[in-house]
């Protein structure tokens, strides 16, 4: 929220020093972002009454200008500005003053003619960057008054990033109040005597939803001034707070919002139809904004209506039908309290931000609408004229939240803080912030007042207590503690041992959003599984949660390719969400890593070549092999929607599903504007088992190898083969292993030659002839048995 200081000082008497300001809201909780200067004191600055207007003898972009500064004859300027008219009032800069920028006024003769000061602009004075010409000012105004003071030149606007449960903070009359809290000064509280009315003319409202909107308080102003226009004090700290001005109506509403806090709106009377009804919207029932877009509402969106349908989204935007326009004479205002729940998230529902749907949704001081749409009649009156009809209060006032008390105990008070506030200064503090402290034998009852709906436990109190005390002033204390550290168990390792492996390996940790787009999410995931879709997403991009890591990954790599990064390798431990047989989701951690780019890094010693499946493979197996699991692991070929078909593998531990290994699919990577990659994803508690090994004694005996070239068939695959051989072979077995695939005229169309090397070893004595020849025919005999395999001749 942006705070102009000088609109501060209307709701706060104190010493409103902006360095002060912004250390103290910052300490607050309300963290200033930035402090503007808006502008410069000029001296002397004047309003001058341009009196007549002719051109420059000597140049054609010039003009000779006869102005009124007061207090004498008036001045000659000569001016550049192509909106200079006669009859205008405009800023003077006299001799003697120094602008913003630094440039110096004198009496000078330009181009022949004498000018005696400067007609000025608003950039000019560094109060609007985007002001093209010279700064107009009310034509009410006397020549020769104040001009800085008139402008507020000097001021300085805070920027203030308000957290989303201080929604009583989002207007100047809240951080009045929590400067107050503070000890900066004293807060002005709205008010006053109501306006009395000047006719009897109301316009029926009817609350159908009184559990949305509680209280709809409106009245009829009738015969204002179509032409008039917001006075320059009105229009300047409007444009401060960041909002355009629009027209008088308007423009004083949106006062209202930032002064209060309070959104409002204003309707043309002439275009209401039968009476204002405030219901839930029908089934895709069209509304008409004043932004110029056409929107659905559903029943689940709060509507204001009349006799023609819905006028607009209540407590975010008003319709475009029923908008005030340059004709309108009479007006109908709106101020009214909607519940938070009703408002929550429809804004985002159809792409909109508004500052009333942000303070609506957030919660709206309930005991502030009459207070605001009596300000507002005032402003409206004293600009635009009219008169005002009576107040009409709709709803059901029992409706509206009550703030229940909340104990606070002075015991948890202390140990919280970890020091003792005097309870005098506790209750002060809570007086302090409008609350009502009923102090009792342990602490207080505390009852917050109607705005802060952010107070609903213990802790939000001690929270308060100690933001007002100052955390400044809580002491530093050293905690202890005793440490029991847990037995470390063998059976599994933490996954930092497997991030670690892999960065050996030369990957990268990356961290990727959990919501991703529903098409890449099916694109990636299971066939005929749907992702877990968001009820409320952040936007369509951010619309399910993961099936998978690859999609995430798989970006990051295209983003890092895209600018120069010839070798990417990347990996990530999160969590995928699988849906479950019984059409829910179950969450599932997991390993998921991917490789692009070229094999090794660039070096002398050989050319570059693309990483491929069997060096991914690799990368897989080191992380198998680390958590004891390699030789229970079987790479089988599979299909995968999101892998190259032929190079793909499930990967199965135990003979338990563990995760896929393959190159994306072509079909995938071109539709998605991606390069070749290797991806891999395992599940989580299998790389990280840690079995607690058994200790095997090196052998001084040397060992035997024999090799056994067996004919299978070619979906048979090698490492079937080699879990046969392991699993027959006796205790002397030491590795097993592939040296050699043939196919070829030498065995048939559907079958392959796999050359296997057993490598054979005891540790008590030195192996013979006869011991090899038992564990290859024990080899030999096993493959025949189970895979029909046959020794090649």
């Amino acid at each position: 929220m942006k705070l102009p200081l000088s609109w501060l000082a209307d709701w706060n008497d104190g010493n409103l020093d902006p360095g002060v300001i912004a250390q103290r809201l910052t300490m607050l909780g309300l963290e200033v972002e930035a402090a503007t200067p808006v502008g410069a004191a000029v001296t002397p600055l004047v309003a001058g009454r341009v009196l007549e207007v002719r051109p420059h003898p000597n140049a054609d972009r010039l003009s000779l200008c006869r102005v009124d500064v007061g207090g004498g004859e008036p001045v000659g300027i000569v001016c550049g500005a192509r909106n200079v008219r006669a009859g205008g009032m405009y800023p003077v800069a006299l001799p003697g003053a120094t602008l913003p920028g630094g440039l110096a006024i004198k009496a000078a003769r330009i181009r022949g003619e004498p000018s005696a000061g400067m007609l000025c602009s608003g950039r000019e004075l560094g109060i609007d960057d985007g002001a093209d010409g010279l700064l107009g000012l009310d034509a009410g105004i006397a020549p020769g008054a104040d001009a800085s003071a008139l402008l507020g030149l000097g001021d300085t606007v805070l920027d203030v990033n308000v957290t989303p449960n201080r929604a009583d903070c989002l207007s100047v009359l809240g951080l009045a109040r929590e400067l107050a809290a503070a000890g900066i000064g004293r807060a002005r509280e709205p008010g006053g005597t109501g306006i009395r009315a000047a006719h009897a003319v109301v316009f029926p409202v009817t609350v159908q939803a009184t559990g949305d909107c509680p209280r709809f308080i409106g009245r009829v102003i009738r015969g204002i001034d179509p032409q008039a226009r917001s006075p320059l004090w009105l229009r300047e700290r409007l444009r401060r707070a960041g909002i355009r001005s629009i027209g008088a109506a308007v423009d004083v509403t949106n006062y209202v919002l930032v002064e209060l806090g309070q959104p409002m709106h204003a309707y043309d009377l002439a275009q209401l139809r039968d009476g204002i009804e405030v219901r839930r919207a029908r089934a895709r029932e069209p509304v008409a904004l004043l932004d110029g877009r056409a929107v659905e509402a559903d029943p689940e969106v709060l509507v204001i209506a009349d006799g023609s349908g819905a006028i607009g989204l209540a407590g975010i935007m008003g319709g475009a039908g029923t908008a005030v326009g340059e004709g309108t004479q009479d007006l109908f205002l709106e101020c009214a309290w909607f519940a938070p729940d009703a408002i929550a998230g429809r804004a985002r529902r159809f792409g909109l931000h508004t500052d009333a749907s942000v303070r609506f949704e957030r919660g709206v001081d309930p005991s502030l609408q009459q207070a605001a749409i009596e300000r507002a009649t005032q402003l409206i009156l004293d600009i635009a004229g009219g008169e005002a009809g009576p107040l009409i209060d709709a709803g059901d006032a029992a409706a509206l939240p009550v703030r229940q008390p909340v104990h606070l105990r002075r015991q948890r008070l202390a140990r919280v803080l970890g020091l003792a506030i005097p309870d005098g200064e506790v209750t002060r503090i809570l007086g302090d912030l409008r609350m009502a402290p009923v102090a009792g034998a342990d602490g207080w009852m505390v009852t917050p007042p109607p705005a802060r709906f952010d107070i609903e436990r213990e802790e939000d109190l001690i929270e308060e207590v100690v933001r007002i005390h100052g955390y400044d002033r809580v002491p530093e204390t050293r905690g202890g503690a005793t440490a029991r550290p847990a037995a470390a168990g063998e059976a599994a390792a933490p996954l930092t041992t497997v991030a670690a492996t892999l960065i050996a390996r030369g990957y990268q940790e990356a961290i990727t959003y959990s919501f991703i787009p529903a098409e890449r999410d099916a694109l990636f995931g299971a066939v005929g599984c749907a992702g877990l879709a968001l009820s409320n997403p952040i936007s369509a991009d951010l619309a399910v949660m993961r099936q998978s890591l690859w999609p995430g990954l798989a970006a990051a790599v295209a983003g890092n390719l895209n600018r120069q990064q010839t070798r990417v390798r990347l990996f990530e431990i999160g969590t995928r969400f699988v849906p479950a047989a019984d059409s829910t989701h179950r969450e599932e951690r997991c390993v998921a890593g991917v490789a692009a780019g070229s094999r090794w890094p660039e070096q002398w010693g050989g050319s570059a070549k693309p990483v491929d499946f069997y060096d991914v493979k690799a990368d897989v197996e080191a992380l198998l092999a680390r958590a004891g699991a390699l030789a229970a692991t079987i790479f089988e070929p599979a299909v995968h929607p999101a892998l190259h078909p032929g190079r793909a593998a499930r990967v199965s531990v135990d003979g338990q599903a563990a995760g896929w290994l393959g190159e994306l699919h072509p079909a995938l990577a071109a539709r998605l504007g991606m390069p070749v990659m290797v991806l891999f994803e395992l599940q989580a508690d299998v790389v990280s088992a840690h079995g607690a090994g058994a200790y095997r004694a090196a052998s001084v005996f040397p060992s035997v190898r024999r090799d056994l070239a067996v004919v299978v068939a070619r979906e048979v695959p090698a490492a079937t083969l080699l879990a046969v051989v392991r699993e027959a072979a006796p205790a002397i077995l030491r590795d097993a292993f592939v040296f050699d695939i043939y196919t070829g005229p030498q065995v048939g169309s559907d079958e392959k030659s796999v050359a296997i090397g057993l490598i054979l070893q005891d540790t008590s004595r030195t192996l013979t002839d006869d011991d090899a020849s038992a564990a290859l025919d024990a080899a030999r005999a096993a493959l025949g048995h189970r895979l029909q395999a046959r020794i090649r001749q």
